[in-house]
């Protein structure tokens, strides 16, 4: 069995698998972990759509991966993982396609960004990290489900343990707004879904939860030294 650790690249792990045929689709893939999942994949072959909400730094990102793999096979999706709305549309559009997915990778997130609300009333961070993505991929259950072997990535994270789940005030509107607390609450809402989805399709569906590991990208932007030492 392989040994894997800090230094591991993509390209280690990826050794000797051939992905031609796969789809792959990958959350927050304009920039950081998405972005860099996306390059490796298509490098091993597969097809990948990237879904992001800036068009722009989605179109930048691509243009980094293909000035090193002009081939690279790279669908591109905009959704914004904190407007209700806009996942509907996209799902739809995706569905439209008739397409399937067999690896649904969902990266995107925020971190202990100062409190604000989602396009639908939701706390920011529980909004985007849980609920958007708990939605996306119920949208695309249907074509994840006709996949070849499909699998859901959930990233959490080893912040999951500041808090868990707590639906009796998912917006702070009885207690002091905590960015850690906040952040603890939606990466343990991704292992609870992670687990009710295999409990559900687990016959069907391969569904893993992830801490990525302390990596240095944009994720961290809201990151002061007070939040650093809490």
């Amino acid at each position: 069995m392989a040994t894997y650790g800090p230094d591991t690249t993509t390209e280690e792990v990826l050794r000797g698998h051939d992905l031609s045929g796969r789809h792959f689709m990958v959350t927050g893939a304009s920039s950081g972990l998405g972005e860099e999942s996306s390059r490796a994949l298509a490098q091993a072959g597969a097809t990948v759509t990237m879904l992001a909400r800036d068009p722009k730094k989605l179109e930048n990102a691509i243009d980094r991966i293909k000035s090193s793999n002009p081939s690279a096979n790279l669908n591109t999706g905009i959704a914004d993982l904190s407007d209700q709305r806009s996942i509907r549309n996209y799902a739809e559009e995706f569905l439209a396609t008739g397409a399937s997915i067999d690896v649904l990778i969902n990266n995107a997130g925020v971190m202990v960004c100062p409190f604000s609300k989602t396009a639908d009333g939701i706390e920011m961070q529980f909004g985007t990290n849980h609920i958007g993505h708990f939605l996306l991929t119920n949208l695309l259950l249907p074509v994840i489900l006709i996949g070849d072997h499909p699998r859901i990535v959930n990233l959490s994270s080893a912040g999951h343990t500041h808090s868990d789940v707590n639906l009796d005030d998912p917006n702070f509107e009885e207690s002091e707004y905590n960015a850690w607390e906040s952040y603890g609450r939606s990466k343990s809402a991704n292992i609870h879904f992670t687990q009710e989805i295999v409990r559900r399709y687990g016959d069907r569906i391969q569904s893993f939860a992830v801490h990525p590991g302390v990596i240095l990208t944009e994720l961290g932007r809201h990151l002061t030294p007070d939040l650093m030492n809490e």
